[in-house]
């Protein structure tokens, strides 16, 4: 099989050096892509289009390539060929009725020619003797260039002359690893996957950094999608999932800030341990899937409260995107599935969040905040390889999970409070405590830090994404 590969047109206008440099990237990705499917996959140009050929014959190898080549960040589209050395007019219609005589039978058609090089004709002069050869010889029902059943392509490159059997579009962009790198902050919902693939879409190279807030299936189910999208768009190149313990920041800020604010100062939390992780990795800039007002820690009061504790460049690419254009890019890039399970545990922080936070107040709430608790978080952030985020995948996950509460045990109930209030708990001889994760008051905040604090060491808690869970 032989591809003609077609770059994202934004490359074509580079600079001579700038543009060899990206395609060169492109071509070195593609043979990175491809190399389990063929190790002896070639893959040359250096200026214009990219010529890939393969001996594999395989079907499901090829539907394979395809596939991953319409992922592939720098690609506009690419053709399926045959190659021929470039005859005279008739050889040109003898190779084109080859591929297309049955075809044309009784159908209007049309003929389209690109051409490249020198000679002594035009595209429209192959175009007319083709298409009129054709007609005669195959016995369509006629010519249309505006509303035609069938294509004839073909390209002519200097002495070589490409058949055209199909054509594939790809993702565009520029190519991974021409650009610089990234540290996406990922809680694996609608928001951060689709802000993920954007950035990789446009070339970025972008490292996963989780902030753990549910246990270990929260992480390893943030794991799965992070994989998938570098897996299915960014395999090219090489980059880490960052797993942060955040649960006890997280109780931190439940026992010691503003409810109001609490939202506002996760965030801050959040960046702070980001840049720092960026600095390790001699990255520049953070990535996170906030869009305006989306939610009260998105207004623009709010986000550059956020912003103020980080020097770091932080990137937005759904800043101006409605949620539901969101769900739709997420359904169409495979991600939605995904997100439609993954819980929002940074949702669910504040009943009556600030939507214009100031800054002086948000620093006095962080007062009694201690950032050693931020420190030990740090310390014990996990680094993994994206491609060895598999290997955990595979561990088995044991949860615990009972249909019937015992006399002695107690149930705790951590629904909000007026979720509780409309639907009671009431189990017959077992003992309910309401405990809500949501801390509407400052007892409440209190006890459940207080809960928080006397859990074992690898125990969670996680709140329902609906109905009722204790």
């Amino acid at each position: 099989m032989k591809l003609i590969v077609k770059v994202f047109p934004e490359i074509t206008i580079k600079s001579r050096p700038v543009r060899m440099r990206f395609i060169r990237q492109l071509a070195k990705n593609i043979r990175t892509v491809l190399r389990d499917l063929d190790p002896a996959v070639v893959v040359n140009g250096v200026w214009d289009n990219l010529e890939l050929e393969t001996r594999v014959a395989e079907p499901k190898v090829l539907k394979e390539m395809t596939e991953r080549l319409s992922c592939m960040p720098g690609i506009a589209h690419f053709l399926q060929v045959d190659e021929y050395p470039l005859g005279d007019f008739d050889d040109i219609v003898a190779k084109c009725k080859q591929h297309f005589g049955e075809a044309l039978a009784g159908k209007i058609f049309s003929v389209r020619c690109k051409r490249a090089g020198k000679h002594e004709f035009s595209s429209m002069d192959v175009e007319k003797y083709v298409g009129s050869q054709l007609r005669r010889q195959c016995g369509a029902a006629g010519i249309s260039l505006k509303d035609p059943q069938i294509e004839v392509r073909i390209e002519i490159r200097d002495k070589r002359l490409f058949v055209i059997h199909s054509q594939h579009n790809s993702i565009g962009g520029y190519p991974l690893g021409a650009l610089e790198q990234t540290l996406v902050l990922m809680s694996g919902g609608f928001d951060s996957t689709v802000a993920a693939y954007q950035i990789m879409r446009r070339g970025l190279m972008s490292h996963f950094c989780f902030f753990n807030l549910g246990g270990r299936a929260h992480e390893l189910g943030v794991m799965e999608v992070a994989h998938f999208i570098w897996k299915k768009y960014g395999s090219s190149q090489r980059v880490l999932f960052v797993s942060v313990p955040f649960e006890e920041v997280l109780g931190e800020i439940l026992g010691k800030v503003d409810n109001s604010h609490m939202g506002v100062v996760l965030k801050r939390m959040m960046l702070r341990a980001a840049s720092r992780i960026a600095d390790r990795l001699e990255i520049e800039a953070l990535v996170t899937g906030e869009a305006i007002s989306q939610v009260s820690s998105q207004t623009l009061p709010n986000l550059s409260v956020i912003d103020c504790v980080t020097d770091k460049l932080v990137l937005r690419p759904l800043i101006a995107s409605h949620k539901q254009d969101i769900i739709d890019l997420a359904n169409e890039i495979g991600t939605a599935d995904f997100a439609k399970h993954m819980p929002e545990y940074c949702g669910v922080i504040s009943v009556n969040p600030k939507t214009h936070a100031k800054r002086p107040r948000v620093e006095h709430e962080e007062k009694e905040f201690d950032m050693a608790v931020l420190e030990r978080a740090l310390e014990n952030a996990k680094l993994v390889p994206i491609d060895r985020v598999i290997d955990e995948l595979g561990q088995d996950l044991q949860i615990e999970e009972v249909s019937d509460a015992l006399a002695g045990q107690i149930v705790i109930d951590i629904r909000h409070p007026d979720a509780a209030e409309d639907e009671p708990l009431d189990l017959a001889g077992i003992e309910v405590q309401t405990m809500p994760f949501y801390a509407k008051t400052v007892a409440d905040r209190e006890r459940f830090a207080e809960f928080l604090a006397s859990l074992p060491t690898g125990l969670s808690h996680k709140t329902p994404a609906e109905g009722k869970q204790v």
